[in-house]
């Protein structure tokens, strides 16, 4: 199945949440379908999973960022339980158990130099997720060329971002979408 579009829903940029009080505005917002939670707790994930489902939009967790779900297989399987559309996560070992449950990934790569490159390729390689998310979102051209050409997955970004003209930048180096937690950005005026 295509990502950018059943998860992304051809949208280029992500609503990225890190507190409950911001649930609100993310599912009223027209231009945001997909909603990355940040942070939270596992007691108010099913209210989330609930309002997301409720306005037909996609909720990704970023499990390593969420209290109280074990890291690990039953985590997992907990969260595909309550009804999630898949899981943001930099572990491999989280990605794989998310694969095997029917959840969408998302691989989040910090890219600091040639060589996390190297190791991001490789990891993302071996796990195959459905996309990966590579921090921050102003990394240079080659970076996203070299990600795209070994593995051929679609490239969100995160981070760094302040501005359209970032934004503008970060697409128009060959980004497929970005998330973001700043909500000037999430009116996709591009």
């Amino acid at each position: 199945m295509d990502f950018l579009q059943e998860v992304m829903k051809g949208k280029r940029v992500g609503g990225a949440i890190r507190r409950l009080e911001d649930l609100e505005e993310v599912l009223r917002h027209p231009n945001i379908q997909t909603i990355f939670l940040l942070g939270s707790d596992i007691n108010h994930v099913p209210t989330v999973v609930k309002r997301v489902k409720a306005v037909d939009k996609i909720l990704l967790v970023h499990i390593d960022l969420i209290e109280g779900v074990g890291k690990d297989k039953a985590g997992i399987h907990l969260l595909k339980r309550m009804g999630i559309h898949g899981v943001v996560t930099t572990k491999s070992n989280l990605a794989k158990f998310a694969i095997e449950e029917g959840l969408w990934v998302v691989q989040r790569i910090f890219i600091v130099d040639s060589e996390s490159l190297k190791t991001a390729i490789r990891v993302a390689g071996d796990v195959r997720p459905n996309a990966v998310e590579i921090m921050p979102a102003t990394v240079p051209q080659f970076v996203i060329d070299d990600l795209k050409k070994s593995l051929g997955l679609p490239v969100l970004a995160g981070g760094l971002l302040k501005t359209e003209e970032s934004l503008k930048e970060a697409l128009g180096k060959g980004i497929d979408a970005v998330s973001t937690s700043l909500r000037h950005l999430w009116s996709g005026k591009l």
